[in-house]
């Protein structure tokens, strides 16, 4: 019975030794390159493929944070026109787009108010001429005691009040657009002109010819785009890696190759209810092109960290995912890689750590990878 139990052990033993090594041996075969992804050149294979292989390097990278806007303007550079006394509209050639001058004529307007205001102006100019030449003549008399001090004291009342009444309707007159010293009796307009106060673009017109404009209405939108600045939406998380000075760099989606450099100059402090906060750049260079309202891309670059990189040409992309290439005796073995940020050129490697030291093709991995695939097409 022993004889049977010792055997049996044994047999036991030389089984779990067995299904021990083949599992080992399993395990390294799959840590080792298999042919398919080694590619084997000759030297002039190698030559003719341009393949190059250097050590990688440890360089300082920045981390980029990536954000969307859109281009804003600020309050002051936008323009609502409006007709402070109202009126009928005479004439405008304006259409949305169209760029305006400081100081040129948007629009002209006419109403019967501004000839009762010039009126008005014009006789109590002439009128104030009288009560100070009374004025005058009445303390004289005062002063010999010729009249009473009432009779003075009203006549200096309604010169002063005159003056008020003057000055109030030459204001009304600026208010309207028109130049109380070009006035005369001679020349009384029953129309005034509209001028812009910014030189800028029109974004919308709210008018047409004959329609009465009541002072509340807004004739024209205007905006000046000299100082347009970017509006970014950044995540409540974020917020803290932002500050005033850093730089931007925004692009579109239609022509993401035109990098747009910006500054930050304001960190919003309200959140929304997405958890987002508004940070606004000032674009360091205007373009014309850039509207209001455009949809917008940024690169904030962070606090830079020392990583290993290698040239953007030594990484290749294969269904999805990306792959360097390692030189060794049996050939070229295609390492799965794992890539972060891109600068200058260079891309940091993530993975596999522990490159330092360790040879990698940065000229015609391509090359290899073309080689690879076709090979096993074959």
């Amino acid at each position: 019975m022993m004889t049977v139990k010792f055997v049996l052990y044994t047999a036991l033993g030389i089984l779990l030794a067995s299904c021990t090594a083949k599992t080992a041996e399993q395990e390294s075969a799959a840590q080792m390159p298999t042919q398919e992804n080694v590619a084997k050149l000759t030297p002039g294979q190698i030559r003719n493929a341009g393949i190059v292989t250097a050590l990688p390097q440890v360089r300082p990278v920045a981390s980029v944070l990536r954000l969307n806007g859109k281009i804003d303007v600020p309050p002051q550079n936008m323009v609502s026109i409006s007709a402070p006394l109202g009126g009928y509209l005479k004439s405008t050639n304006l259409l949305p787009g169209m760029h305006v001058q400081k100081g040129q004529v948007l629009a002209v307007l006419e109403d019967q108010q501004y000839i009762q205001l010039q009126q008005d102006y014009l006789a109590g100019t002439a009128r104030i001429k009288y009560l100070e030449t009374e004025y005058d003549r009445q303390r004289s008399l005062n002063a010999s005691k010729s009249v009473s001090d009432k009779t003075y004291q009203q006549a200096e009342a309604d010169f002063l009040a005159q003056q008020v009444a003057v000055s109030a309707l030459a204001e009304k007159l600026r208010l309207a657009g028109i130049n109380p010293k070009q006035i005369s009796v001679d020349r009384i307009s029953r129309s005034v002109n509209i001028y812009s106060p910014i030189s800028g673009y029109v974004s919308r017109v709210n008018v047409n010819i004959g329609k009465y404009l009541a002072p509340t209405e807004v004739l024209f939108d205007l905006i000046n785009p000299s100082d347009i600045h970017l509006a970014l939406k950044v995540f409540e998380k974020d917020l803290d890696k932002i500050r005033k000075g850093q730089q931007v760099m925004a692009f579109t989606n239609a022509r993401p190759e035109r990098k747009l450099a910006c500054e930050v100059i304001l960190v919003g402090k309200d959140l929304s209810r997405e958890r987002t906060a508004e940070v606004h750049c000032h674009f360091q260079k205007y373009e014309p092109d850039l509207l209001p309202g455009t949809f917008m891309n940024a690169e904030l670059a962070l606090e830079s960290r020392h990583a290993t990189v290698l040239p953007e040409e030594a990484i290749v992309s294969f269904e999805g995912k990306e792959y360097i290439f390692v030189p060794g005796k049996d050939g070229f073995t295609m390492t799965g890689a794992q890539t972060g940020n891109s600068e200058n050129g260079m891309t940091e490697i993530l993975s596999p750590t522990g490159l330092q030291g360790t040879l990698c093709v940065t000229k015609g991995a391509y090359s290899l990878l073309m080689f690879l695939k076709n090979r096993s097409d074959q």
